[in-house]
């Protein structure tokens, strides 16, 4: 059977879809201590509070009561950062559905919106450059080592990572069909996408672009138009406006633009196209995928429509400079691009006649394997538990405090620790130990402790100590 001519299709996506389901359950049920546990914990804090507290979407809190995150005190506790959309379905079906934990679900709403995605990469890549290179997009997105240890995150970025591109597959089938239904169904994707995180605003270029490859310049006419981005935008225009209100809950976001002044220095571009995406992402091999892809892209009809994801790729990167650079996760954006065009450069390997098809076929294979080889590599010591201590600790002021204490879980601002005592509290000294307990610091836990941090056992008592951790009553004496 000829490569070009593949049969049973649907057939072949369903097992990438169920085999990328299977790699994601690695490691599925471990604690909030790998890899960016500080991000994650944050987020599933949101979540565990609307369990513990209710369902109140317009008062999202999380477990850090510091100054640190805003620059302003937060007895509150407030999170005002995206719309809590991911929240809501992490906190709704653990608390109506149970059997898993609160992490496990989140885990769980992660990687459903990752195999979401690698559907609507084969659909909207399939429609335009044929099936084969459909599925090749869809098997990179589902199997890039990356994208398997962020598709189980607990994060928001995968989930707006999906409705960008549920967005976009059902813009275009309104466009096409111009049926009401599916103007609705991308009017969400849309909105929901720009809740999740306003990022996916650049991410509307394909949608400008689908929209001129119908109506050309007549798209200035289209009222239609005009409506949906109106509807798609203003959910996003009243949450910022709404949340101006709590400024101490508001984390400070200014410097992931350019707060370092790293921007197209040298070091801007070693992190973003060596360190992320040629070694961490493309395991080095992958790049041959990129670089065939995107010059073989131009001689797709629909190069403009593909080449518009690779725009709004780099216009991301270069605006979120140092959030990009900061941040391995903020790439979660660009994985779909990235799919796409390792399958638009693997697919045009693949297809090459009799007289190079051997070489081309070896180049695929080997490219693969090195890629395969060197990302795992990168990206395996992402699962691991950085600290178990802080879980041991965690579980013993769990057991040993009111449910109702306030905690301060010292790990220099980290809230991966303080996430751990199931309490709202403190993630550092943010003031003399005296005055946090003027603020309503009922406890101190240190984790792997020192000679020094038993310093405080002349001021107060310790209830409870192991090599792993030690924990004070700051109410009383010893």
């Amino acid at each position: 059977m000829s490569i070009n001519k593949l049969r049973h299709p649907l057939l072949i996506l369903a097992l990438i879809i169920f085999f990328a389901f299977v790699v994601r359950l690695y490691r599925f049920n471990g604690p909030i201590a790998d890899w960016h546990s500080w991000r994650q914990a944050d987020t599933s804090a949101v979540s565990r509070n609307f369990v513990k507290y209710g369902f109140d979407l317009l008062h999202p809190r999380f477990d850090d009561l510091s100054n640190v995150p805003s620059g302003l005190d937060n007895p509150q506790g407030y999170r005002f950062v995206e719309f809590p959309v991911y929240n809501s379905a992490q906190a709704g079906l653990f608390k109506f559905l149970g059997v898993f934990t609160i992490e496990e679900w989140g885990r769980l709403v992660t990687i459903f919106s990752s195999l979401l995605s690698v559907l609507f990469i084969y659909l909207i890549v399939s429609k335009r450059a044929g099936k084969l290179t459909g599925l090749l997009s869809a098997f990179f997105f589902a199997f890039t080592p990356y994208n398997i240890y962020y598709g189980r995150t607990i994060l928001p970025d995968p989930s707006m990572a999906m409705t960008v591109l549920g967005g976009i597959y059902f813009f275009d089938r309104w466009i096409e069909k111009k049926s009401w239904i599916m103007f609705g169904l991308a009017l969400l994707f849309a909105a929901v996408s720009l809740l999740l995180k306003p990022y996916a605003a650049f991410f509307l270029l394909p949608l400008a672009v689908i929209a001129w490859e119908k109506f050309g310049i007549n798209i200035l006419k289209k009222w239609q138009l005009y409506i949906f981005a109106f509807l798609a935008v203003l959910p996003l225009i009243l949450w910022r406006l709404w949340i101006k209100n709590f400024p101490a809950g508001i984390p400070a976001s200014s410097w992931l633009l350019n707060g370092n002044g790293i921007r197209f220095r040298p070091a801007f571009f070693r992190w973003i196209f060596y360190e992320r995406l040629t070694k961490l992402i493309s395991g080095y091999g992958g790049v041959v995928f990129l670089v065939i892809g995107a010059i073989w892209a131009k001689f797709i009809k629909h190069r403009l429509f593909f080449y518009s994801f690779l725009v709004a790729s780099l216009l991301y990167i270069t605006v979120f400079a140092t959030g990009n650079v900061q941040h391995d996760y903020y790439q979660i954006l660009i994985m779909p691009t990235i799919a796409i065009f390792m399958g638009i450069g693997s697919a045009f390997l693949l297809t090459r006649t009799k007289s190079l098809r051997v070489v081309c076929s070896l180049l695929f294979i080997i490219s693969l394997g090195v890629m395969f080889y060197f990302s795992w590599k990168q990206v395996r010591d992402y699962f691991n538990i950085n600290n178990p201590s802080i879980i041991v600790a965690g579980e013993a002021v769990d057991r040993l405090t009111p449910k109702n204490a306030k905690v301060i879980a010292n790990y220099t601002g980290d809230t991966s620790f303080l996430y751990q005592t199931k309490r709202q509290g403190w993630a550092s000294y943010e003031k003399p130990l005296p005055e946090m307990i003027k603020m309503g610091a009922d406890f101190l836990v240190l984790a792997n402790p020192t000679k020094d941090d038993f310093s405080f056992a002349k001021t107060y008592k310790i209830i409870a100590q192991t090599p792993q951790y030690v924990l004070y009553d700051l109410h009383q004496k010893p």
